[in-house]
């Protein structure tokens, strides 16, 4: 397994066009194909989505972007539902430890935190794998997802239990209970597996290591520096912004008591319906940073938009730099980027799937993953139908919302979508090239066929 350089300087850069290059526009014709397309794979009669929001960037420059569907659903007056737009906020679950992570970077060259160091250290109490005391847990593990750390505990602890990490991590600890969250068969750093509760901790450390509250902290360090909208805690978002977020949704229906996928049920909201109700704060007024990051969800709770990831894509693809504002180092850019991970050929080193994608996972950076276009029939990485496109990003998959922030540095491309919700089981519609499910393999094709290829 490849290992972290403490040395930013020892990191060769990556190859990019940078967010200065100019690109030619997409022609009407090629856009309003694209249009077409899109709209019809939301308004699919057996496969609907609530809600669709599309960027495609080529040659570092944003030459597509575009919305369908509604952002939030009325289903007694239709008349009174609100278009999505590209500035519509989505809650984009995973894509949130991409963001993160970008925080993360930026403490690491303030000299705040090192990526080899013994997170023990920062957090202020032992962590270690129980089956393996004598082996430190580093940053850089719990990023590139090899610390060890597991989701069976569970990996949010709300304000009202008043948690502290330790209490859950430590063996005594009154959370800890039989240790589920470790994997006592590999030791840390030598075996992936796809974790969010590693997020939390990670939350936890940056803001032992600022004092602030990771929400605040974000805001600071990345959304203000990149004129994002949006951030970690929909309860601070003003009311302008609260409106403009994107109610999750699914088709259901209620049979025997059960909730069960119906295309021909209405759609139900999962998550974000802030006209049923405002959003609640996620932390008490006495809470101490560093105790509980999971509180504010570094794992999967960013609310952005398309237009926002947008911003973040080109600053990446700029090596740390958009519109000639410098937010991050080259080096820092390529450390980030640079491949921690890989399934070797033995499969022995990690788990490539997650949940019902089989073979997704097949390498990673740090807090990013590596589409290497392993493809099989309902397996592997592809992300087009013809092929050859090898990118890194994340994926997005929660309440309803699935994702993609997909980007290839040495060419200068990439893509993105956000779905406001699914009416149909996407166990019924599997991908015919890869992991994903066919509606995402369909909309990633078509934006690769009309605005990048």
């Amino acid at each position: 397994m490849l290992r972290h350089r403490v040395a930013l300087c020892l990191v060769g850069a990556v190859a990019s066009f940078g967010a200065q290059a100019a690109s030619a526009p997409m022609s009407e014709a090629k856009s309003a194909a694209l249009d077409s397309e899109l709209r019809a794979i939301v308004e699919a009669p057996a496969h609907p989505l609530a809600s669709l929001s599309v960027l495609a960037v080529r040659d570092g420059a944003v030459v597509y972007q575009r919305a369908f569907g509604a952002r939030h659903i009325d289903a007694a007056e239709p008349s009174r539902n609100r278009a999505a737009q590209t500035t519509t906020l989505y809650r984009v679950a995973s894509i949130s430890k991409l963001i993160t992570t970008l925080g993360v970077m930026r403490l690491i060259e303030e000299g705040k935190l090192a990526l080899d160091d013994d997170v023990s250290k920062l957090l202020g109490f032992p962590l270690r794998n129980p089956a393996f005391p004598e082996v430190p847990i580093t940053l850089g593990m719990l990023l590139d997802h090899t610390s060890s750390l597991r989701d069976d505990a569970g990996y949010y602890w709300d304000a009202a239990q008043n948690v502290h990490l330790r209490d859950v991590l430590v063996p005594g600890g009154r959370l800890h209970g039989s240790g589920a969250m470790w994997d006592r068969a590999h030791a840390p750093g030598s075996y992936f597996q796809y974790c969010n509760l590693a997020w939390g901790v990670v939350g936890s450390i940056m803001e032992r290591a600022t004092g602030e509250r990771f929400d605040r902290l974000m805001q600071r360090l990345v959304f203000t520096p990149l004129a994002l909208r949006g951030g970690f805690h929909p309860a601070d978002f003003s009311g302008a912004d609260l409106r403009d977020i994107a109610t999750l949704y699914r088709k259901r229906q209620t049979r025997d008591g059960r909730d069960v996928w119906d295309v021909r049920g209405p759609w139900v909201a999962q998550v974000d319906d802030y006209d049923a109700a405002a959003p609640e704060p996620r932390a008490r007024a006495d809470y101490v940073p560093g105790s509980n990051g999971t509180l504010f969800g570094p794992q999967g709770n960013a609310r952005m938009s398309v237009e926002g990831l947008g911003r973040v894509m080109r600053m990446l693809l700029g090596r740390g730099s958009l519109d000639g504002v410098r937010f991050l180092r080259p080096e820092t850019v390529a450390l980030m980027l640079r491949q921690a991970w890989r399934l070797d050929a033995s499969g022995d080193n990690g788990r490539a799937d997650f949940g019902a994608a089989r073979g997704l996972f097949n390498a990673w950076g740090l807090g990013n993953q590596h589409f290497l276009d392993v493809t099989g029939n309902g397996r592997g990485d592809r992300l087009v139908a013809v092929g050859g496109y090898r990118a890194k990003g994340h994926l997005g998959d929660a309440w309803g919302l699935t994702a993609a922030f997909v980007f290839d540095p040495e060419g200068g491309s990439g893509m993105i979508y956000l779905i406001g919700g699914v009416g149909f089981d996407p166990a019924t519609y599997p991908g015919r090239y890869s992991g994903l499910a066919r509606h995402e393999e369909l909309i990633l094709d078509a934006i690769h066929r009309h605005a990048i290829r």
